[in-house]
């Protein structure tokens, strides 16, 4: 299955955020979007999901989702919302709910989910005893046990320290590697983008256009080699260059936009 989005345009009143947006993600492919603070990637993100309606435009696949799929688009966002109250295993359950009917078929989804993100060992935890990149673990496995076509990623990884986002870059790409689930990554982190991405989509400050799609070609199990972190290095650099001058001005934007608002 593909998603394709067709001169996207949306508006919040007289605030145009995106303006003819086109691009499509193909089947085991990852597409992430970078752009300037306010240029509507997540307001993107949702329209891509089915959550917001585009005010101009259409987002729509192309194929059939495979027949386990329980939810095709799957969301997985900054903040895990993990319910405090249910363990890691009733978490992850927790889309199955009104799906599977089978308690046993239920648990056999759960810890087949647990065991993709390591979490295997930790079904009984409660959120309040997990680290925040466990947490957003637990996050991307009850995405997973959904069986989805494609993950919908807002700003995943932005909430952890550094290490703990290098670990779990390393773990979601092992993932993604082995299952290749179609993924439109929103992210601000030059180096996420490049490192697990097959296209880098830029966006311009708003309303948001594309400025440039960029083909990342060296396979993303190679990209930890000497001569390929060099050549990431190098296109980090083209991205940031891309966006510099973008992102002061639309941080000058929002200044004055919050202040108007005062």
């Amino acid at each position: 299955m593909e998603l394709q989005l067709h001169e996207i345009g949306h508006d919040f009143g007289p605030l145009t955020v995106l303006d003819g947006v086109s691009f499509g993600v193909r089947e085991s492919e990852i597409v992430s979007v970078i752009g300037p603070s306010g240029c509507g990637k997540s307001t993107l993100l949702s329209i891509a999901g089915g959550l917001v309606a585009p005010t101009r435009g259409s987002a729509f696949t192309l194929g059939v989702a495979p027949s386990e799929s329980l939810n095709p688009f799957t969301f997985v966002f900054q903040d895990a919302a993990l319910l405090p109250w249910r363990t890691v295993a009733g978490n992850v359950g927790l889309v199955l709910e009104d799906r599977v009917k089978s308690k046993a078929a239920r648990a056999e989804i759960v810890d087949e989910a647990l065991e993709r993100t390591g979490l295997g060992g930790f079904a009984q935890a409660y959120p309040k005893q997990l680290s925040g990149g466990m947490r957003q673990r637990v996050g991307i496995a009850r995405a997973l046990a959904a069986k989805p076509a494609f993950l919908l990623m807002d700003e995943p990884l932005s909430a952890v320290d550094a290490q703990t986002r290098e670990l779990l870059m390393e773990e979601f790409l092992a993932l993604w590697l082995r299952d290749r689930i179609s993924i439109l990554y929103v992210t601000h982190n030059l180096d996420e983008a490049v490192r697990l991405s097959d296209r880098i989509v830029v966006l311009s400050r708003r309303p948001g256009r594309i400025r440039e799609v960029i083909d990342v070609t060296i396979p993303q199990a190679e990209r930890r080699r000497p001569s390929a972190i060099a050549e990431l290095a190098a296109l980090q650099d083209r991205l940031w260059t891309l966006l510099r001058s973008e992102a002061r001005n639309a941080d000058r934007e929002l200044l004055a936009l919050e202040t108007s608002n005062v």
